[in-house]
């Protein structure tokens, strides 16, 4: 599939621009039309997922590496970047030794009838990518990250994501109203309302709806939702952080499921 190595010894490469601007900007994928993928680990997911690789970028001290090269003909360009140039690409502080750029899915609608999460106005890219994990691990084939949440496709929930972009349906910046297209009951979450996650009655499929990681579910949202169900703490604290709420809210789900 490669088309040949490609080397760029200039810090102005066209390429590396356009990477530079995916990294410091969150949202810059909507305009590029691309996804950076940053890691081994991302790249290989996301081939495991049957994503094609439009650039394959590699710094030339591994150009000899076999693992790397076992990536080649998986990818329509390889990159070979000097390494003193590979030292300012990307932003993880222990330097990646491959990276690749592939075609952002774009903005896609929202699927009837399936299991989902809608995410409202959640802010961390931690826990979102540790939201999306759970959801593609736990069955959900749908995540509906409603306007005000921050990125989804941004690099720093791609590699929080650790591959699980690649498996989930991924809507965006969508809102309210577009909620009715799920035809599935709405489930919230709360610390001091709705019944107990262990007695309540779990509609399947449904779309569960986790909120913003101070204030929670908006009102307006809340009214739309059929079940209301709270996870019980033992233990006292006043609330779980969001993504481990999802977390348990979704196994539950799943585990019900099952029997």
């Amino acid at each position: 599939m490669s088309s040949g190595r490609i080397r760029i010894s200039s810090r102005d490469n066209a390429l590396l621009v356009r990477v530079r601007r995916l990294n410091v900007t969150p949202d810059a994928y909507r305009q590029l039309g691309q996804v950076w993928l940053e890691g081994d680990h991302l790249v290989r997911a996301a081939l495991a997922r049957g994503w094609p690789l439009q650039e394959l970028l590699l710094p030339a001290k591994r150009e000899a590496d076999a693992a790397v090269q076992s990536l080649w003909p998986q990818a329509q360009k390889v990159r070979v970047v000097d390494d003193a140039l590979w030292a300012g690409i990307g932003s993880l502080a222990s330097k990646a030794q491959v990276a690749a750029l592939a075609a952002w899915p774009g903005e896609l609608p929202v699927l009837q009838g399936q299991s989902s999460v809608v995410l409202d106005r959640i802010q961390d890219a931690g826990n979102l990518g540790s939201i999306l994990r759970s959801a593609a691990a736990l069955g959900v084939r749908q995540v509906i990250a409603l306007k005000g949440c921050a990125a989804l496709w941004s690099p720093k929930v791609l590699r929080a994501g650790m591959g699980a972009h690649f498996a989930l349906h991924l809507v965006e910046a969508v809102g309210e109203p577009e909620l009715d297209g799920l035809d599935v009951p709405l489930v919230a979450t709360s610390s001091y309302d709705g019944t107990s996650l262990t007695d309540v009655v779990l509609p399947d499929p449904c779309a569960w709806v986790f909120g913003h990681e101070g204030q929670g579910v908006a009102a307006s949202l809340l009214a739309r939702c059929a079940v209301r169900t709270r996870i019980p703490q033992p233990g006292g604290e006043e609330s779980l952080n969001v993504a481990a709420a999802a977390a348990v809210c979704l196994y539950e789900s799943m585990r019900r499921r099952a029997q």
